[in-house]
């Protein structure tokens, strides 16, 4: 979502970096690149006044002036004010707070088409999952088609329960129903998907009203969709005057959307961002920081995002088992193709760069070359070999290869360049189990080198080779048939 303005920013701040000393015009100059970045990124114009004199008032004080680094000083300000305007300045806790008597209930408010229901269905799943929560859902939308048939739908998908349909009741006594049947049954929270309409009208908060008033929500949860733009910020402050709205959920944040609505709606309307749904899938849904989300557009990543992810999408016995072999010196192409089929799952090259410091300003350049399409290939390959191949690729010769090849569907070429990217990771695991973990502690990246022990770096394979080379370090990264 943040692609165009990050890109945008980075051109200011390359500029600003390399000048060794700023006088205040060259603050001036690029504060002004700034200010019509943000705007054509269709952040609202009190926010970026406000955001501009912030960090002028920094940029031009004498702690500035005098660094070692301004352009980098400069650069922090920026940081530390998007920051606060992603936070409005507090630090208060984004989760879902579930601080009250069960059942808990939650109310999902937004216009339609904002992604209400699959979001719905979203956090009742990840409130199972991760916190243990027995959820209800209830559809209180009696006015789109097949609206409570699809709630039902996504429930029996994430193995949850949803509120039995009884046609022709209205929204409010649908709703004290779930709250009746979540005390009967012992359910710790209810989630209220209420209904929308293609605009704000008054017949629409007249019912939203009426629900909140027979439930008294716990939390009133606005979904919003970030390719409204302006128009996502008008509608929550909207909604907060008649419901006091307690949190947002900003959805489609995977598009190419600009992303002001993100930058505005916190500042304008006082509510936290709590949620991002960042994909179709029923999985898609992650926690909003300020400070990570500040981290990703001025390009310096997003690394505990992506070990999140990475614990999450992780299977313990997997890793255990992983870790045995690793530390026997052991890694055959099954161990491969469980790596590859991990990296996938942690939202594949793009997403992973995106969160890598550095790589952000990157990917245009490795368009079309970093591309998942080549990862599937590369577990294709794997899985066109026989269980005894994948244990022992050394016995993989010329015929093998060519019905491995045909198999797949590719080029001997490329099953040749994947045996070799295995040897070379093989070759560091065998080098990880003699350093053993006080001497991997020890000797660190010099020890993995001496003797081979980690994959070029360069041309011809290993990571370096990967990210750009013809050889291709690690699968997914380098050439390879498209």
């Amino acid at each position: 979502m943040f692609d165009k303005l990050s890109e945008r920013l980075s051109g200011v701040f390359d500029r600003l970096t390399k000048r060794g000393a700023l006088s205040e015009a060259d603050v001036d100059e690029a504060l002004r690149e700034v200010r019509i970045a943000l705007l054509e990124a269709d952040v609202a114009l009190p926010v970026v006044k406000d955001f501009i004199a912030q960090v002028r008032e920094g940029a031009v004080g004498e702690a500035v002036v005098k660094s070692i680094t301004p352009g980098q000083m400069v650069i922090k300000l920026v940081h530390d004010a998007l920051v606060k305007m992603l936070s409005a300045g507090e630090e208060t806790a984004t989760a879902i707070s579930l601080n009250a008597p069960a059942p808990v209930p939650i109310m999902m408010v937004g216009l339609q088409g904002s992604g209400k229901t699959t979001s719905t269905a979203k956090i009742a799943k990840r409130l199972a999952e991760r916190q243990g929560k027995k959820v209800l859902m209830a559809s209180l939308d009696t006015r789109r088609p097949a609206a409570q048939q699809q709630l039902a739908i996504l429930a029996e998908q994430i193995g949850g329960r949803s509120l039995p349909i009884v046609p022709g009741e209205p929204p409010v006594a649908i709703a004290k129903r779930a709250l009746q049947a979540a005390r009967l049954e012992g359910f710790d929270v209810v989630m209220l998907d209420t209904a929308g309409r293609l605009a704000i009208d008054e017949e629409l908060m007249d019912e939203v009203a009426q629900v909140h008033a027979a439930t008294n929500p716990h939390e009133t949860l606005l979904v919003a969709d970030a390719m409204t733009g302006q128009d996502a910020v008008t509608v929550a402050k909207a909604f907060k005057d008649r419901v006091s709205v307690t949190g947002i959920v900003l959805t489609r944040v995977d598009g190419d959307a600009r992303g002001g609505a993100a930058l505005s709606m916190r500042a304008v309307t006082g509510c936290p961002i709590k949620l991002l749904g960042v994909g179709e899938k029923i999985d898609a849904l992650e926690d909003f920081h300020a400070d990570r989300i500040a981290g990703r557009i001025l390009g310096m990543g997003d690394i505990v995002s992506l070990v999140e992810k990475a614990i999450e999408t992780t299977e313990q016995e997997e890793a255990e088992r992983l870790a045995r072999k690793m530390q026997k010196g052991e890694f055959d192409l099954d161990d491969m193709a469980s790596q590859l089929r991990q990296l996938l799952k942690m939202g594949g090259l793009g997403g992973i760069m995106g969160m890598l410091p550095g790589l952000g300003k990157m990917q245009k350049q490795l368009e079309g070359k970093v591309d998942d399409k080549i990862v599937k290939r590369s577990i294709a390959i794997i899985e066109s070999m026989t269980p005894k191949e994948r244990k022992h690729p050394d016995i993989i010769k010329a015929s093998r290869k060519n019905r491995i090849a045909k198999g797949a569907g590719v080029q001997v070429q490329e099953v040749n360049k994947l045996l070799k990217q295995h040897m070379d990771m093989s070759r560091m695991m065998k080098q990880v189990s003699k350093l053993g973990k006080k001497g991997l502690m020890r000797s660190g990246l010099a020890g993995l080198m001496k003797g081979g022990g980690l994959p070029p770096m360069g041309p011809g394979g290993g990571l370096g080779g990967g990210l750009g080379g013809p050889g291709g370090g690690f699968p997914g990264f380098g050439g390879g048939k498209k």
